[in-house]
């Protein structure tokens, strides 16, 4: 049986059920982190199953046959999710993105999306709901998911060649139905549609210019992701990196682009536009050019563990308090604390011992936590 990779509770807020913070922390939109770094994104992963096992986030040798998944009463209930949303929405959230594993494998999500969609924003607005997926059940769903209030997706696809994206995702899994997902959800009314590539050197990046041809002048954006060191079952290598500003070479060669600004602050891919009006790409850089400074994201796990950032070994247990009869002012008081202390800041220390904190602690899995 394969070793389970749990993740280790913070203990500077130890029992975090039985103990919330002596002195209330208000929840008044304006929430910042020690680095004076705001809370705008919610990332909830409403499961830690995936039918994909892709080499870089959940590889068959680790995630077979006999791994133990979180059992169903350890999950949070959509209820409990969305009470804890209303919570980070009241300290300044006002974009929530639903991952997994794949989230379409939660049975009735969009139960979920139509509880989330009924919150607003301290300015009195509808949250921006997202969410993404390997799209493998996209096409069966996409109508449901638009009309639960599903804004927008994203699609993680790394190649366009068959046989690469079947040997990518390690369980035989034909591009075509991705493709079929990604149409369907267009149709539907889910964009602007995202589609992100993730580039390991030596497996996949003669796919780059094909995959650029292929979505230029679709309306759907292609974003460029690099190999990352998250978790610590991926075999993650330095090596195996292809830096951003290689991809953005190679396809600037045949394509010409020029730069674009960031659309709101703490977006992570680098915006370009093809020169010649055909749509935009994205560079997401987090090994080569950290983007830490201006990070605003939160991550909730499936059994409601916060995470401040996406290289944690440490998550803070909301759950315990959610069943343990803590009120709301009580849970926000403690999400807040949390926030406060907050000084992640992990790809800007990557390749120093600063990064790993000298602890020995494994880093959260990416199917653990979402991406």
């Amino acid at each position: 049986m394969a070793e389970r990779v749990i993740p280790l509770v913070d203990q500077r807020l130890a029992a975090l059920g039985a103990a919330v913070p002596a002195t209330p922390v208000p929840a008044t939109g304006l929430l910042s982190d020690s680095l004076g770094r705001p809370l705008r994104d919610l990332r909830i992963s409403v499961t830690d199953r995936c039918n994909f096992r892709c080499s870089y986030c959940m590889p068959k040798e680790v995630f077979d046959k006999d791994y133990q998944y979180l059992p169903h009463s350890s999950l949070l209930t959509f209820e409990e999710i969305t009470r804890l949303a209303k919570q980070f929405v009241a300290h300044g959230v006002h974009k929530v993105r639903l991952t997994g594993g794949e989230p379409l494998l939660r049975k009735n999500i969009e139960v979920l999306i139509e509880q989330l969609a009924q919150l607003r924003t301290v300015d009195g607005l509808p949250l921006d709901i997202t969410l993404t997926t390997n799209g493998s059940l996209l096409a069966r769903k996409a109508k449901s998911l638009k009309a639960a209030g599903l804004q927008r997706v994203t699609v993680s696809l790394d190649g366009l060649d068959d046989a690469v994206f079947r040997k990518m995702n390690d369980v035989d899994f034909p591009v075509a139905e991705v493709l079929e997902g990604i149409d369907a959800a267009r149709e539907a009314g889910l964009g602007p549609v995202k589609v992100n590539m993730v580039v390991k050197r030596g497996t996949n990046e003669h796919e780059i210019l094909p995959m650029a041809r292929h979505f230029k002048g679709t309306g759907i954006v292609l974003r460029f992701i690099e190999y990352m060191d998250v978790g610590a079952t991926n075999g993650w290598r330095m090596d195996e990196v292809l830096p951003s500003a290689d991809v953005r070479k190679l396809i600037a060669s045949e394509l010409p682009l020029v730069p674009l600004d960031h659309t709101t602050v703490g977006e992570t891919a680098e915006r370009w536009a093809y020169a010649d009006g055909g749509g935009e790409v994205g560079f997401i850089s987090s090994v080569t050019q950290a983007f830490c400074g201006d990070c605003n994201r939160a991550r909730l796990s499936t059994e409601g563990k916060l995470y401040l950032c996406l290289f944690a070994s440490n998550g803070y247990d909301l759950r315990a308090l959610l069943r343990g009869g803590a009120s709301d002012e009580e849970i926000a008081s403690a999400i807040g604390h949390i926030w406060q202390q907050r000084s992640d800041r992990y790809s800007q220390l990557r390749g120093t011992q600063a990064a790993d904190t000298g602890t020995g602690k494994r880093r959260v899995e990416m199917s653990y936590i979402g991406g």
